[in-house]
């Protein structure tokens, strides 16, 4: 598969994974691959908080009008606040909408409808992907637990409610999610037992609960497979506490890409989703320079996919 046709197999790319698995980092780099591949991308982050402005070296937190991160990069925040104040305005309430949403209403509606702040997030991010210019649009998700609520919304509320015009907006959001060539998941876990664990079981949920079409599953921080030889420390004329050193130091890697493999292989047998493999990167922060390095990564074994019949 080549990258386009990964980044385009589907409108809105949705990146969802465990906490601390680097799913705003795999969000940035899906975005950084199509546009070194000639793609326009949009982000939309949901929570508001993430780091993905630093991912491509602003230090400015994201807002709700978008901004340009890199070349044929550009990013917005989806807040309730916000959806529910366009969602108002385009019913004809205008005057009230934005009084409404300062005076803590949508909190009094949230109790009332639950579910209804995520539909109102995800009906701005289908009426972002009818009406804007990108060919990719790739939205950083909530984290795994609340990722599943967050999907299930729609169709919760579609099971609870018969009539009124937000029966409408669920009913839209639903089609766009159980639509593959609308909507995907892009689901991110590290090769660790317990990220492994929770990818297994939230992939089974969405596929369940929600119909949603899972895209390849990635596999953050995979360290890169060395080749070892504990004698050559020895042999080399180490010795005393440089080659114990050494010896620890190596033990550790091959323990680790141990480990690394059988949660690798675990996941395979659970999950019929192909694996795109990115590396572990030795830094104390993602930058520009780190996204571009796991984008090129990304590309390459995107290149190693099957082609996926059209």
């Amino acid at each position: 598969m080549d990258t386009a046709g990964f980044c385009t197999q589907a409108r809105v790319l949705i990146v969802a994974g465990k906490g601390g698995v680097g799913k705003t980092t795999v969000a940035a780099t899906i975005a950084q691959m199509a546009a070194d591949a000639g793609l326009r991308a949009l982000i939309v982050e949901i929570e508001g908080k993430s780091g993905l402005g630093a991912a491509f070296g602003q230090s400015d937190a994201l807002g709700y009008d978008e901004r340009e991160l890199a070349p044929n990069i550009r990013a917005r925040t989806v807040t309730p606040d916000f959806a529910l104040v366009e969602y108002l305005e385009e019913h004809g309430l205008k005057r009230v909408s934005k009084r409404l949403a300062k005076s803590g209403a949508l909190e009094v509606v949230s109790s009332a409808i639950p579910g209804i702040k995520d539909i109102l997030v995800l009906g701005k991010v289908k009426a972002i992907a009818r009406e804007d210019p990108a060919e990719v649009i790739v939205v950083d998700a909530p984290a795994a637990g609340h990722a599943i609520t967050f999907l299930a919304s729609a169709r919760g509320l579609l099971d609870a409610v018969r009539v009124g015009p937000i029966v409408q907006q669920a009913q839209e959001v639903n089609d766009m999610l159980s639509d593959a060539a609308r909507c995907q998941v892009v689901l991110v876990t590290l090769p660790e037992e317990t990220p492994v664990n929770e990818v297994i079981e939230t992939a089974f949920a969405l596929e369940d609960r929600v119909g949603l079409k899972l895209a390849p599953l990635v596999v953050n921080g995979v360290y890169p497979t060395l080749e070892l030889d504990l004698g050559a420390i020895v042999r080399e004329g180490v010795d005393g506490s440089d080659a114990d050193g050494l010896r620890a130091a190596a033990e550790f890697r091959l323990h680790r890409q141990a480990l690394q493999a059988a949660q690798l292989a675990r996941l395979s047998d659970a999950l019929p989703l192909p694996q795109v493999v990115l590396p572990q990167l030795f830094t104390s922060a993602i930058g520009p320079a780190e996204v571009k390095a796991l984008a090129a990564a990304m590309a390459e074994a995107v290149s190693h996919l099957p082609t996926v019949p059209s």
